[in-house]
């Protein structure tokens, strides 16, 4: 009888093995590797969304559709008005459904119909964030609900932890930025942090800190500042600043002030401290979350509907937050004005075109490409300083911000305006000697 018993227990871990090593793979090949295909190079979720994009019509159909519901749902359900940020943002939704409208039918003042207005807002912005979002959640159970965080995690502890001051398993958001996008790399730190594998503190750094733009925009930027001829030191010299300006915020205010607790109170799942061998430890704790993992049916249902949520909530604030920040940049001194609080860095660095290289540091907050277009003109060190700068600061009210809001992750606005400024400031410190060392 115990043989039946032990046949059958190893005939399961064995099965168990073959799905966890089968779904891992998929996680990693849909969400980490980049593949070609036409002239464009990026990871498959990317394609698949550029395919549906070329369906006729999808952008304006989709993206209205998406942002009207997500500016009615808030009075229907007559939660719009339960508290300020609420209410703000509720009626920021109305703003965004108009400029989209006026994005989908082309009706409007001309200055807001030019084309790197409401249109880049919408066709740019808001509709490639809001598609891929869904998408990548149906991907996102093979990438963290099957064991292959907690492998990496078990890797990844002893250096995140004492650098980073995030578990292990955090690593796998840090990669899905740089080679995703920050829109599901924060829909991986959400699901987690509810889940209980984040506190409150580890899921603040996380989203601030390592939900950067991907290498897909991060070309785009390069482009735009004539730069693309040194992609590879770009690449790696942003990945560097990015991680090491989140090693110094991780340990400042007002990061160093979040509290180590629990969404809602659930129940903490942390990872292992156990010694000896790692290799053996890491594929026990991937075979321990396995076990416990429902099926892979409901998992990517589960996902698909956290995927609408969160893109329907973000979609008309991401649109209308976009387009003001744009309109302040473009046609208001406010962004003159906060460029002089960088001034005194950009000079004291001798960064050539110390002024024009503050203002384009302070337009960051407003949007993470902007600021290649102000300084496009600039001298070669300035460019490149600044197309690190515009990644490796995270923080923008056009996209990245709304997004972070939209989660269940609890950082005000005063927050990430403070952690905004630290990450300038920080990247242009540590971004001009290695530019001037390399160049």
């Amino acid at each position: 009888m115990n043989n039946v018993i032990n046949t059958s227990s190893k005939k399961n871990r064995n099965f168990n093995g073959i799905k966890l090593v089968t779904y891992s793979l998929i996680g990693i090949f849909m969400f980490f590797v980049s593949i070609t295909i036409g002239d464009k190079k990026t990871i498959p979720i990317d394609h698949i969304v550029t395919w549906i994009r070329k369906i006729p019509y999808f952008i304006p159909v989709y993206g209205g559709i998406m942002i009207a519901i997500g500016t009615i749902i808030p009075f229907i359900n007559k939660t719009w008005n339960k508290n300020k940020t609420t209410t703000v943002f509720s009626l920021l939704g109305i703003v965004g459904l108009i400029t989209a409208f006026m994005a989908i039918f082309n009706v409007g003042p001309a200055f807001l119909l030019e084309p790197n207005m409401v249109p880049y807002v919408f066709k740019i912005v808001v509709v490639p964030v809001i598609a891929i979002v869904p998408i990548g959640a149906v991907f996102l159970a093979f990438l963290v609900d099957y064991g292959l965080m907690e492998f990496i995690g078990v890797f990844m502890r002893p250096v995140m932890r004492p650098i980073w001051k995030t578990p292990g398993r955090s690593a796998i958001d840090a990669v899905a930025s740089f080679v995703g996008s920050y829109s599901l790399a924060l829909l991986v730190t959400n699901r987690v942090y509810k889940e209980g594998k984040y506190n409150t503190r580890e899921a603040s750094i996380i989203a601030t800190g390592f939900s950067t733009v991907s290498a897909t925009f991060m070309i785009i930027v390069a482009s735009t500042l004539g730069i693309m001829e040194h992609w590879s030191a770009f690449f790696w010299i942003t990945l560097v600043v990015t991680f090491v300006v989140t090693a110094i915020t991780a340990q400042i205010y007002p990061l160093s002030k979040k509290p180590e607790t629990y969404y809602n109170n659930v129940e903490p799942d942390l990872e292992s401290e156990e010694r000896g061998d790692i290799i053996k430890r890491a594929w026990e704790e991937e075979m321990k979350t396995m076990a416990k993992a429902p099926s892979l049916v409901e998992n990517i249902t589960n996902n698909l509907k956290d995927g609408i949520k969160l893109a329907i909530n973000i979609g008309p604030n991401i649109m209308s937050i976009g387009v003001l920040a744009l309109l302040a940049a473009e046609y208001t001194k406010i962004f003159d004005v906060v460029g002089y609080l960088f001034y005194p860095f950009t000079s004291l660095l001798r960064i050539p075109d110390p002024l024009l290289a503050a203002k384009a540091s302070a337009i960051t907050l407003a949007d993470m490409y902007v600021p290649a277009i102000v300084a496009k003109g600039a001298e070669f060190s300035t460019r490149f300083i600044i197309a690190i700068v515009c990644i490796s600061e995270i923080l923008f009210l056009s996209a990245s911000v709304p997004c972070i809001l939209a989660t269940d992750i609890p950082i005000s606005i005063k927050d990430i305006v403070i952690i905004w400024f630290e990450r300038v400031v920080l990247s242009l410190i540590i971004a001009a000697p290695i530019v001037y060392l390399v160049f």
